[in-house]
């Protein structure tokens, strides 16, 4: 449309130009300047917001959700700070369906859930472990056999010393066997009980070696009350108690547990941990005791164990010789049976916990704890000797008799009561 001169109209190019320059919106959409051409005087226009015209009524601010006024619109927000879509998908995006947010990348599948579910078996393990550990302590302390009034205190009794001492004793008693077992065992239908092993366990207080001393059944000493007769003599006169009361007296060391086994037990015990392994130093023939044995390391069950540590037919001084067997046994199967792979598995730490528990005699003081503690001292092998012999009379009335060397004897005993290490000299 033409412009004539003094009408005061546009001409058509003037219009266009007019309507392309202008930001109001058309359609809904804000209409923006050209390129290079500023509206307004050159001054910036505030972008309405794209939910709708720049006159209505109200548009919602993006970053606080705050109603403004439509005339003027909020700026949105610039691509990388935009939230994410707060559902699935690309869009919903914000007021006015415009969306485009960050998509987040999702974890791996499976990976995390797998994770929690190994966690949940461990820990589901780990409670099931303890739980069986607390109800087999309290199984097995339920079963112990106790002596009473063994570690009584009497007048001029050894005050007490450092360390843990314990008496290990085994005894002669066939309870518990069948006829047929004690023929298969070769242990005779002798009735009563003896002593036929008797050890003295010395364990530090510094957590080093522990050391086992031997103290031969036929030791000539002087029991409390019965004068002067072989050692084991004491426990046929008066049972552990006057046993205890014995060996303190001669070795001037305080007793602090008691343990005693019989021949039932000894054979239940060394079956329940697979047998064990020991090392013959000869060949040895015993009927008596129902042994063939050939000199070199072998892998013995309970009865031929037995007939191990109980033979005489070896040495000149043959119960010298049994004495060092009892020590290599003894420390061979307690080794053996606090080791993890017999404590740890079911399938020998219940059958072993079954037949220590029937066969196995305690002071009223001693519980399983105190049996533990023995184990895990024992599980790297203790230094082994046995008390220092002076002469081996055979004398009327008694027999044939060991006496200490009680000089040697005083050393050895004096060492343990300080908690010190056997002097060298004195090992064998």
């Amino acid at each position: 449309m033409a412009d004539w001169p003094g009408t005061g109209r546009r001409s058509d190019d003037e219009e266009r130009t007019r309507v392309l320059r202008s930001p109001e919106p058309r359609g809904g959409q804000p209409v923006y300047p050209a390129q290079g051409a500023p509206a307004d005087g050159g001054r910036r226009q505030a972008q309405p917001s794209r939910g709708g015209p720049a006159d209505g009524p109200q548009a919602s601010s993006r970053v606080y959700g705050k109603p403004r006024s439509g005339s003027a619109p909020v700026r949105p927000l610039n691509e990388a700070a935009r939230p994410a879509p707060p559902g699935p998908g690309r869009g919903g995006g914000g007021h006015g369906g415009g969306g485009g947010g960050i998509r987040r990348s999702a974890p791996a599948p499976g990976r995390r859930g797998r994770g929690r579910i190994i966690l949940r078996v461990v820990a589901a393990l780990v409670a099931l472990l303890l739980v069986g550990v607390v109800v087999t302590y309290f199984w097995v302390d339920s079963r112990l056999v106790t002596i009473p009034g063994v570690l009584d205190d009497y007048e001029g009794r050894p005050a007490d010393t450092p360390g843990q001492n314990w008496l290990l004793v085994g005894s002669d008693s066939r309870k518990g066997l069948t006829g047929a077992e004690r023929k298969r065992l070769a242990t005779g239908n002798a009735a009563g009980q003896r002593t036929d092993t008797m050890m003295l366990l010395h364990i530090p207080d510094g957590g080093d070696q522990p050391t086992l001393v031997s103290l031969p059944r036929d030791s000539y000493v002087s029991i409390p009350g019965k004068g002067r007769n072989k050692l084991n003599a004491a426990y046929a006169f008066g049972g552990p108690k006057l046993l205890v009361r014995t060996v303190e007296t001669v070795t001037d060391i305080r007793i602090d547990n008691y343990m005693e086994i019989g021949f039932a037990g000894f054979v239940g015990i060394v079956d329940a941990v697979g047998g064990v392994n020991i090392c013959v130093k000869q060949n040895i023939k015993d009927r008596k005791a129902g042994i063939n044995l050939k000199k070199g390391c072998q892998d013995m069950d309970g009865g031929t164990a037995l007939g191990y540590v109980r033979t005489r037919a070896t040495g000149a001084l043959p119960d010298l010789d049994r004495t060092e067997r009892q020590r290599q046994f003894f420390g061979a199967v307690v080794k053996k049976a606090a080791s993890p792979g017999v404590l740890f598995n079911p399938f020998t730490s219940l059958p072993l916990a079954s037949a220590a528990t029937d066969s196995v005699s305690v002071d009223d003081g001693t519980g399983t704890f105190s049996l533990l503690s023995l184990g895990l001292a024992m599980s790297d092998g203790p230094v082994t000797t046995s008390v220092p012999v002076g002469s081996t009379p055979t004398l009327p009335g008694v027999g044939s008799v060991i006496q200490w060397d009680r000089a040697n004897a005083l050393r050895l005993f004096g060492a343990l009561a300080q908690d010190k290490p056997v002097p060298q000299d004195l090992l064998k």
